[in-house]
């Protein structure tokens, strides 16, 4: 981190004295970035870049009550979320300090490792090397794409030739990522993952992608196709080193990744993993942990973690709909109705947090859905904490680095 601890840390996050388990839950709102860093320019981003700003702006209502109340309003000026002189949370954004603007990267510094080197990103498709040596590996006779695509609509342009020729779809985004589709009455979900083993494998070195991921979809073209958010599989990089997630595990603390977390870390630090179909299911997850509903046995990593009720625990989610769904296919409206029904839920969870736990929300980027293009947006990201156990917010200003994240989470149940 290349700032000193800040005084919140201490001040507003210390948690009570208690017999109960501390809780820290790290909820990341994919793409939700909250104005353009001053290096935007280097990143092919306009200085106005502003995913939160520019959806408030284009949109006749946007309801957000809970996050208004934690203080999101107070990072910058809205015209639909008003500044709350008592909010409840304490707010600031966090600057970047790794080289890129993707999923992996962010969600890596928030758990305190910075990459000087950005992944590769192929906006020309992938090199005729690789393609051919991934067909001539996996026998698959042929690809389709091999270009720069969002995973709906490459369904709706390649999806009748897939049928027809059983060829994958191979394409790539503005994240460094592999992505192959294949429909589940042509392809098996085995192969498919033996494909996506292949490509892993081939991509080392100058092209070592963050991800290899695996998108099987359903559907007929007189129907439509739809992917199938179960059996996604992304086969990621392995952290460079050990990460905050590691420390807590070393210290006893359960470490629940849910949604894509356990894939984006290779299931380091991991103990326990919840896959999740979408948002709603996400959200359902934070709440069902919040209660105490889970029996956290049915998801640990390995035979060996133990899932002890009175362990402290750090739950780390991903909420991937407003960048998947929303910030690439730039539609303001539909990411603005995901802000609100995510915003809906929180009022539920945040009547349910307990003194001896932890709330933080935050993003891993921005994807300016008023941007050209359809690439992640070189952002500021937001910082909102909040516990029971003091109710007086603070302003934090801008924080550097995404690390505060996770760095004040174990703070908290370490």
């Amino acid at each position: 981190m290349t700032s000193p601890t800040p005084s919140f840390y201490t001040t507003h996050f210390t948690p009570p004295v208690s017999n109960q388990p501390k809780r820290a839950f790290i909820v990341v709102i994919d793409a939700l970035g909250v104005g353009a860093m001053p290096d935007a320019p280097d990143y092919g981003d306009a200085l106005t870049a502003n995913t939160l700003g520019n959806i408030d702006a284009n949109v006749d209502t946007l309801n957000l009550p809970s996050l208004e109340k934690l203080g999101l309003g107070n990072i910058l000026p809205l015209q639909h979320v008003s500044a709350d002189a008592n909010a409840i949370g304490s707010w600031g954004k966090l600057a970047e300090q790794s080289i890129g603007k993707d999923t992996t990267t962010g969600h890596w510094e928030m758990m305190g490792i910075t990459l000087e080197t950005p992944f590769p990103t192929y906006p020309n498709g992938f090199p005729y090397e690789l393609v051919q040596a991934f067909i001539a590996q996996t026998g698959c006779q042929g690809i389709l794409g091999n270009k720069p695509a969002s995973g709906t609509n490459i369904l709706d342009e390649l999806g009748e030739e897939h049928l027809k020729t059983c060829f994958p779809i191979v394409y790539t985004s503005a994240d460094s990522v592999w992505q192959i589709a294949c429909h589940v009455d042509v392809t098996p979900l085995e192969t498919l993952y033996q494909w996506c083993e292949i490509a892993r494998a081939l991509l080392v070195g100058e092209h070592e992608v963050s991800r290899v991921i695996a998108r099987p979809f359903q559907g007929s073209v007189t129907e439509g196709f739809r992917r199938l958010g179960s059996a996604r599989h992304d086969y990621a990089v392995p952290p460079p080193s050990p990460t905050i997630l590691d420390q807590a595990k070393l210290q006893g603390v359960q470490t629940i990744g849910v949604g894509k977390i356990h894939d984006i870390f290779c299931g380091m630090g991991i103990t326990h993993s919840i896959h999740t179909d979408d948002n709603p299911h996400g959200l359902s997850v934070i709440e069902a942990l919040v209660k105490n509903e889970l029996n956290l046995a049915e998801f640990a990593c390995d035979d060996t973690t133990t899932t002890d009720a009175t362990a402290n625990q750090l739950v780390f989610i991903n909420l991937v709909e407003t960048d998947m769904n929303y910030g690439h296919r730039r539609d303001v409206a539909g990411y603005a109705r995901a802000l609100e029904a995510i915003d809906e839920r929180l009022a539920g969870i945040l009547a349910e947090l307990q003194p001896t736990d932890l709330l933080i929300i935050t993003g891993d980027h921005g994807c300016d859905p008023t941007a050209p293009g359809s690439d992640h947006t070189r952002e500021y990201v937001p910082f909102l904490a909040f516990t029971p156990n003091n109710l007086t917010g603070e302003a934090v200003g801008t924080l550097q680095g995404f690390a505060h994240v996770g760095q004040l989470a174990l703070q908290w149940v370490g």
